[in-house]
């Protein structure tokens, strides 16, 4: 459960707060529900996000279930910390496709007194830790990890079990690329692509 931080007037310093997880697990969706609430409250909030995520909008952030709010896009970390100007509350989705200066400029915006809510996967698909979000994550204040349901066993899911062929780490995708999976169930799927795998090899000889 997260709770806002109390503010200490005299102590003009932000914090971070992480919300990560699979895909399909509420992230973007939790990232909005904030920032809106600090939109309600009115606190001054910019919003950002990487250039390459166009899946749903150029310009707003759009969770899965069609809930947006507009941000700008940037082409890299060291972006935002020039735009974040004049604001109490910096929004940041899909944090695992920026460099790793992400750290850094997050850092700084909190010592200049900013709330910094960042959303991203923790894992890429080969279940590896994604990018910058191990860093932000050590890092923050509070971490909030959020569960899809593994459409296999009905069971928590954190894992995001690629569907698609291709091998590129960077891969923008829908339901049409991706399955949330349980532990159990993603460790089922990649001995399984292994078998297969294995299987062609000996066939192609």
């Amino acid at each position: 459960m997260f709770l806002e931080n109390t503010v200490n007037h005299t102590e003009q310093f932000g914090w971070i707060e992480v919300i990560c997880g699979s895909m399909f697990s509420g992230k973007t969706e939790e990232l909005i529900r904030r920032l809106k609430r600090a939109q309600f409250a009115k606190q001054k909030v910019e919003i950002f996000k990487p250039a390459i995520d166009v899946r749903y909008d150029e310009e707003k952030v759009v969770s899965h279930d069609a809930n947006e709010i507009r941000s700008t896009p940037v082409p890299s970390s060291g972006n935002i910390r020039i735009l974040a100007t004049d604001v109490q509350v910096v929004g940041i989705d899909e944090a695992q496709f920026f460099d790793d200066e992400i750290v850094a400029v997050c850092n700084d915006l909190a010592n200049r007194g900013i709330r910094v809510i960042v959303a991203g996967l923790d894992m890429d698909f080969k279940g590896n830790p994604f990018g910058p979000m191990p860093a932000l994550m050590a890092t923050a204040e509070y971490v909030t990890k959020v569960h899809a349901v593994c459409t296999r066993t009905g069971n928590l899911a954190h894992y995001s079990h690629r569907t698609a062929a291709s091998e590129d780490l960077v891969l923008l995708g829908e339901t049409q690329e991706y399955e949330p999976l349980s532990r159990a169930a993603y460790y089922k799927a990649i001995q399984e692509e292994k078998k297969k795998k294995a299987a062609q090899h000996n066939n192609g000889k």
